[in-house]
């Protein structure tokens, strides 16, 4: 075995601190199979060495609770012995590499650690940041990054009812692709992955294993420069059909007893999850690479260890029940073999050709890896202090008419006509709306999913920012009648060993804490992205935020869209009229510095009780959370969703029709007294601004802003 260089090590990602302590693990210097497991292992991709400390001061438990953090995905419990489960997690640099297949392997990697824990997929969500659309690069990437969801999710059977989609400078050499799936399942048929049983049989069961994908979590923890296009190898290579057999191939296993533990190969592959299995069941695993499926020849020991190939499971099987499982397996074409057996060493021991060619104490590997405490500066960028006049324009009702077909508030219909929103046939909501809504198959409720972050507050004030994505979520959620229950994350962020850019990620952590406590909405699963930068330039902070929530009869939800000619038209919550960081001040008049909107989390809470309880008693016809563009814009889209016009009976100056203060919600009734009644017997602000009717706003027909809002994309993907 050939000596290890300080070369060979900074190739693996590792510092000559780190190199340090994994001499003093082993005691002595590792082999090159040694060197790769611990180079993926300590990743940031894999062990959060830059955030965990932070991780931490995040609320993770409710009773509601089954699993928080640490397993493949969260667990919560909605009712009658049946759980949601869910997760998101991020495929940015595959994606920015090559858009199709990064875009597809993060589909589906994040519905295997969705159905690794028993449940069935039942929806897919997305949030995708694209660079200014005026770069040459973009068109390529938004049009590769959405064929490879569609064509991924759409083979294996998931429906895609919800997502993000914006673009900012930032992003132009280093997009964003977070990928959510939410599951179901029985209470008592959820999987977990810590290995037990001395001597059980350790499983591989999918694809075979390729060179595909190798040193892909190395890859997804370093800044790109010039040369990351070279770096097409270590993308994996999808195949949602074989994904759609292991679904159901797991699903069959699992109606059974014999599973002692299961695990998703994703970053790190073999690596990681054999690691993982052992290290939450405290035990030992040994492998040997000679029975391990491969689909290349001549592949050693460092490429099965460290191969990203999808669509592949670990398991740990009761004793006697391999042939069982085998049946299954075979029945659906896949692959199958017992590589390896549970042992009491605590170690991690590989065996290949008859020698011993690794052989790790597991603690070293993930309870003893590095956990950075890096010098950190949280505080508004200087673009907050900034407060230029943010001028009034020419004309309301043209200003609305150019931000409606501006880049970041035009329709994403080009976007998710490509994805299949109703296949299984519980889709309940379609794309466009606050919140994706999917029936619970089989029964009145339903669950509420979506996706938020506005990184342009996080920039300017990174605790605010952090507090206003999860309360977004919230509101959003709450906007079509569901109870919010707990969130996932993808955080993504530049370069950690900066302290403004690690200044941001603590400050988002702080603001997303403290919005989990004040609405009892904690975080149950997530992913943190650093390194989201290239040639230095990094990528606004975008901690993105993954909702879910729970109705108890969809039947009661109500949408965006106007319903009927005459309702009156109301907005819940006070505007004090905040332009700073508004899609109107940045995009109408160029301005992109000042403070970001302040959070009232008291006000979030009260506000989303009050508007749940009016959609439970049946006095909204449509309702939507006011948000980007601020209430014109949130008018407009519910008047192009339902096809009605708007008459306007109340005065305001652009501060008001444009200004993005939060904790707000458009409220729309037939019974203007009883709403009128509600909000003041609880207290709260209730602005009556006109009402449903006719085919305009503001003077601009409801399908010429239509026409504006749907074209911008079409037209941009078509141009040459």
């Amino acid at each position: 075995m050939s000596t290890i260089t300080p070369e060979i090590v900074a190739e693996h990602g590792l510092n000559e601190e780190e190199y340090a302590r994994i001499l003093n693990a082993l005691g002595r210097e590792p082999n090159i199979n040694e060197l790769g497991i611990f180079s993926v292992m300590w990743s940031e991709h894999c062990s959060y060495k830059s955030s965990r400390r932070h991780l931490a001061t995040l609320p993770t438990e409710a009773p509601w609770v089954i699993c928080g953090p640490g397993e493949n995905a969260g667990v919560i419990d909605i009712g009658d012995g049946q759980t949601a489960i869910f997760k998101m997690e991020s495929h940015n640099h595959p994606s920015y590499i090559e858009p199709y297949q990064g875009a597809a392997t993060g589909v589906g990697g994040i519905l295997r650690d969705v159905f690794t824990m028993g449940a069935r997929p039942v929806a897919n969500l997305n949030a995708l940041r694209f660079g200014s659309p005026d770069h040459p690069k973009t068109r390529h990437l938004l049009s590769g990054v959405v064929a490879g969801i569609g064509g991924y999710g759409n083979c294996v059977g998931i429906a895609t009812v919800a997502g993000q989609t914006d673009f900012d400078p930032a992003y132009d050499g280093n997009i964003l692709v977070n990928a959510m799936t939410v599951g179901t399942a029985d209470a008592d048929k959820v999987f977990y992955s810590a290995a037990a049983g001395m001597g059980n049989p350790v499983v591989y069961v999918g694809s075979k294993t390729g060179r595909d994908g190798i040193h892909g979590a190395t890859m997804a923890s370093a800044e790109f420069d010039d040369d990351s296009e070279e770096k097409r190898p270590t993308v994996q290579v999808g195949d949602p059909f074989t994904e759609k057999l292991l679904i159901e191939a797991c699903l069959e296993l699992m109606a059974g007893d014999s599973i002692v533990a299961i695990q998703d190969m994703g970053a790190a592959g073999l690596t990681s999850s054999s690691v993982e299995m052992a290290s939450k069941g405290e035990v030992g695993i040994e492998l040997n690479l000679d029975e391990v499926p491969q689909r290349e020849e001549n592949m050693t020991p460092y490429e099965m260890m460290l191969s990203e190939s999808q669509e592949r499971m670990l398991m740990v099987l009761e004793p006697g029940r391999e042939e069982e499982a085998h049946a299954i397996f075979r029945k659906w074409d896949l692959d199958f073999a017992v590589i390896g057996k549970v042992t009491d060493t605590n170690h991690l021991t590989l065996l290949h050709g008859g020698e011993v060619v690794g052989d790790i104490p597991i603690g070293p590997l993930v309870d003893d890896a590095p956990n950075y405490d890096r010098p950190h500066d949280v505080k508004p960028a200087a673009i907050a202090a900034e407060r230029p006049d943010v001028p009034a324009p020419t004309e309301l009702g043209a200003t609305l008419h150019q931000m409606m077909g501006s880049p970041n508030l035009s329709s994403r219909r080009w976007i998710w006509e490509q994805y299949d929103h109703q296949v299984m046939g519980d889709t309940v909501v379609l794309p466009g709306g606050d919140a994706g809504v999917v029936r619970v198959h089989g029964t009145d409720k339903a669950l509420a999913s979506v996706t938020d972050c506005t990184p342009r507050y996080c920039y300017a004030d990174p605790v605010e920012g952090g507090k206003q994505a999860v309360a977004e979520t919230y509101r959003n959620i709450s906007a079509v009648g569901a109870t919010p229950l707990a969130i996932t994350n993808c955080l993504n962020f530049g370069n950690p060993e900066k302290p403004e850019i690690m200044g941001q990620f603590v400050g988002c952590i702080q603001g997303m804490g403290e919005a989990c406590k004040a609405l009892d909405y904690p975080v149950v699963s997530g992913n943190v992205s650093l390194y989201n930068e290239t040639n230095g330039i990094a990528i606004l902070p975008t901690p993105v935020i993954g909702g879910v929530g729970l109705m108890q009869d969809y039947k009661k939800l109500v949408r965006i869209a106007l319903q009927n000619d005459g309702d009156s038209i109301y907005i819940l919550g006070d505007t004090g009229g905040h332009l700073y960081q508004s899609i109107y001040a940045k995009v109408i008049q160029d301005i992109h510095v000042g403070p970001a909107p302040r959070v009232d989390l008291a006000q979030e809470k009260a506000h989303s009780a009050f508007v749940r309880g009016q959609i439970e008693d049946g006095t909204l016809t449509a309702c939507h959370d006011v948000a980007d563009g601020g209430t014109l814009v949130a008018l407009a889209e519910m008047a192009m969703a339902g096809g009605k016009g708007i008459t306007l009976d109340h005065e305001g100056d652009h501060g008001f029709w444009f200004g993005e203060d939060q904790g707000r919600y458009i409220l729309v009734t037939s019974n203007g007294a009883a709403l009128e009644a509600a909000a003041s017997e609880a207290n709260l602000s209730l602005t009556k601004l006109g009402r449903v009717g006719g085919d305009s706003l503001l003077g601009q027909s409801i399908d010429g802003l239509k026409q504006a809002n749907e074209d911008w994309m079409p037209g941009y993907m078509a141009a040459v």
